[in-house]
């Protein structure tokens, strides 16, 4: 791979902006595949690693906020671009005048390197040879964080996403895996795809058995409403399910909308209550033992 240049202002270029949890842009630092956001879940500067610029996804999920999504799979990554971008704006991210002018207090540090951005991570073909190269950059770096997987787990069969993951685990890496409801009803309206929740349960137990896992779950309401009992049963069965068959999770998230969806029918979704949720992670505690995180 070609030597890496220092950055040039174009990787920040708007240096009166403030990052926050409502503002996720995917041009914060006008770069191809790298922005800077301030995550709720890891609690400070997390670095996204945008594999679908084209705004392609192979699921549809209801609280998307991707603008213009489409059905689809990541294009070819520029990998000797993404190396330099990535390089050249933790250089920057890195300092602490970086942090003090973009990042609320509280939040001023890398928590980690995140693969989420427009789409579906492992729809990209070169997902093992990302995976490689952010640990070449964190060393290079001596960026000593997690890297982060966020996906919605419907290609984690595939040998070369396994590949990419048990290279994650030796990165002191971490799957975030997508499970939003629990029947087929609710995966069809929520996430609008088909399928049971034994393939869910197979996938899962794949991608823990790569590398560690924790189950992220979106809730929100519809039209003023949060999840029914019968939804909620069913997403706290699964989880203690799998807790009983022995696959090794990590933890559970659980988090609201904190910024507004860019897909048909958002104007029926709404934020749920931070009691409600509360109320369901001492639920899902209670019934699986796991540990579980609340971000309304």
């Amino acid at each position: 791979m070609e030597g890496h240049p220092r950055p040039q202002q174009r990787a920040n270029p708007r240096p009166d902006q403030r990052l926050s949890v409502d503002d996720h842009s995917r041009d914060a630092a006008g770069l191809k595949y790298v922005y800077p956001v301030v995550s709720r879940r890891s609690g400070g500067v997390s670095v996204g690693i945008n594999l679908n610029p084209n705004n392609a996804c192979n699921w549809a999920c209801a609280y998307c906020q991707v603008e213009g999504l489409v059905r689809g799979a990541a294009p070819p990554i520029e990998l000797e671009r993404l190396a330099r971008e990535l390089e050249g704006f933790l250089e920057l991210a890195m300092t602490e005048a970086w942090m003090r002018d973009h990042a609320p207090e509280g939040s001023r540090r890398i928590t980690d390197l995140a693969l989420s951005g427009n789409g579906e991570p492992t729809t990209c073909g070169e997902f093992e040879a990302v995976i490689t190269l952010l640990g070449e950059v964190r060393a290079r770096r001596g960026l000593d964080v997690p890297t982060v997987l966020i996906t919605n787990g419907s290609r984690i069969h595939l040998p070369e996403v396994q590949a990419g993951l048990r290279r994650m685990a030796s990165l002191a890496g971490e799957v975030w895996f997508k499970l939003d409801r629990a029947t087929p009803t609710g995966r069809g309206e929520v996430n609008r795809v088909q399928g049971g929740a034994d393939r869910v349960a197979d996938q899962l137990q794949r991608a823990a058995s790569c590398c560690a896992t924790r189950i992220q779950s979106c809730m929100y309401t519809v039209d003023g409403a949060p999840p029914g009992e019968v939804e909620l049963e069913a997403y706290v069965h699964f989880l203690r399910e799998q807790v009983r068959r022995g696959t090794p999770l990590k933890g559970v998230t659980l988090y609201g909308l904190a910024r507004p969806s860019m897909q048909p029918g958002a104007e029926r979704l709404g934020r749920v209550d931070g009691e409600w949720l509360d109320a369901l992670a001492d639920r899902v505690r209670g019934a699986t033992g796991l540990p579980v995180a609340a971000h309304p």
